[in-house]
């Protein structure tokens, strides 16, 4: 089916063709020849006139016949290539001319030679594929000057783009430094109002007493040990401080005794902590980690602990190294010496220790109770303003009133001293820092 025409206002113009001859027959014959051709054709009687017509149009087809007067048809073809170089150029030439046709291809640029008299068929074929011609380099110059233009619109978008990109990734890189800034202080609160509260049982006194943050200061040499990455370490050494936290209404005729001398209702009441510990903090959708690990760390590892009977690597490992923990601090309180503890830990290891950490106890023993060098470790007494981070501690560490900040065999931090100033402000200390020299 053809295609519908297009209206004569949506038509593209018609191409334009120059004929160039000194004899008017043949301009008249050759524009009745392209009567019915897609062309509007242009005449001229001579040379310099068609130069003329060049300056005023865009001619997409010269025709000239060679022999004129005062200007030939090479010499106006050469002339004419400077004006309009993209038009096709065809030379009209007797048989006896053919050198002059000859320069006209190599000095005009002429695209073919017909001999007179032509073939009305064959000058109306070679004029067609001559105007296609034109056609199609005229759309490859569009095309090539629009896939330019979009190009460099491409590259200024791109330009653009690649500027704002850069602009919102260093916004986001100031508001992820200020989140990481906000959540560094957050996660610092929290373990500071963590320690602050599990140091509360520790003024009970007893068996208690000082007994959290030992054993957060175990596990947390015992996970650094282990190569816990740091979220995984803060995790067990929060719920280290808290692990005895479900003892805070116990009645204190349980909660001031040691585990081997309560009596049956007593001990059934002991042995419900670590569950009242995991349900105190478990409503804190960030503390239930911690809270498995509160609930866990009686568990025996041969499956004979409490609450729920857990065995082998059924308990978590943050359970397990506390486990560790709280044995190795109640051992270092009770005054046991390195060799004392490890003959503690041979005979727990496998039964209610996990083997596997067991060897890790006698490390975390030395570094807790200071350098083992086979005599008594020398230390200093240092005021709050002489403290600098990387000292430990060789002994504990309490407010005026008796709380216990750090333990002995805690290394000291930026925020360790900063906390060190804000309690000395509110509740100071009576006595110096003692740091191993």
């Amino acid at each position: 089916m053809p295609e519908p025409a297009l209206p004569p206002s949506l038509k593209p113009p018609a191409l334009k063709t120059l004929i160039v001859d000194d004899e008017e027959n043949v301009l008249r014959a050759i524009k009745r020849l392209f009567m019915d051709e897609e062309t509007e054709v242009l005449t001229a009687a001579s040379g310099a006139a068609g130069l003329e017509i060049l300056k005023a149009n865009e001619i997409a087809l010269i025709i000239s016949d060679q022999r004129m007067p005062g200007m030939n048809g090479s010499e106006f073809l050469k002339r004419a290539r400077q004006i309009a170089p993209d038009a096709i150029r065809i030379i009209l030439t007797g048989y006896a001319d053919i050198t002059a046709a000859v320069e006209a291809i190599n000095k005009g640029g002429a695209y073919r030679y017909l001999e007179k008299p032509w073939e009305d068929s064959e000058l109306l074929m070679v004029a067609r594929d001559a105007l296609d011609r034109y056609r199609l380099l005229g759309e490859n110059r569009r095309l090539t000057e629009l896939t330019k233009k979009q190009n460099e619109q491409l590259r200024r978008w791109s330009d653009e783009l690649q500027m704002d990109v850069q602009r919102q990734t260093i916004e986001l890189s100031k508001r992820n430094e200020e989140l990481t800034g906000l959540n560094t202080r957050l996660n610092r609160k929290i373990g500071e109002f963590i320690a602050a509260f599990s140091n509360l049982g520790d003024l009970r006194g007893g068996p208690a007493h000082a007994h959290s943050e030992g054993v957060a200061a175990a596990a947390r040499d015992m996970g650094a040990r282990l190569g816990l990455d740091k979220q995984a370490l803060e995790t067990v050494v929060l719920a280290a401080r808290l692990h005895d936290i479900g003892k805070v209404g116990m009645p204190d005729v349980i909660a001031i005794k040691a585990p081997e001398d309560l009596n049956e209702d007593e001990r059934e009441q002991y042995e419900k902590h670590p569950v009242r510990g995991q349900s105190a903090i478990g409503m804190i959708e960030e503390f239930r980690e911690m809270g498995a690990l509160i609930r866990h760390h009686h568990e025996n590892f041969d499956g004979s602990g409490f609450p729920d009977g857990l065995r082998g690597r059924q308990i978590p490992l943050g359970a397990r190294i506390i486990a560790c923990a709280d044995l190795l601090d109640r051992s270092l309180k009770n005054g046991l010496d390195a060799d004392e503890i490890h003959e503690e830990i041979k005979k727990r290891a496998g039964s209610v220790l996990d083997p596997e950490l067991a060897p890790l106890m006698r490390q975390s023993a030395e570094q807790l109770n200071g350098p083992s060098d086979g005599s008594d470790s020398p230390e200093t007494a240092l005021s709050l303003k002489d403290v600098r981070p990387g000292r430990r501690l060789s002994r504990d560490f309490r407010t005026g009133t008796g709380v216990l900040l750090l333990t002995k065999g805690t290394v000291l931090t930026a925020e360790y001293i900063e906390m060190l100033k804000r309690c000395a402000f509110l509740d100071p200390s009576k006595t110096s820092i003692f740091v191993w020299t």
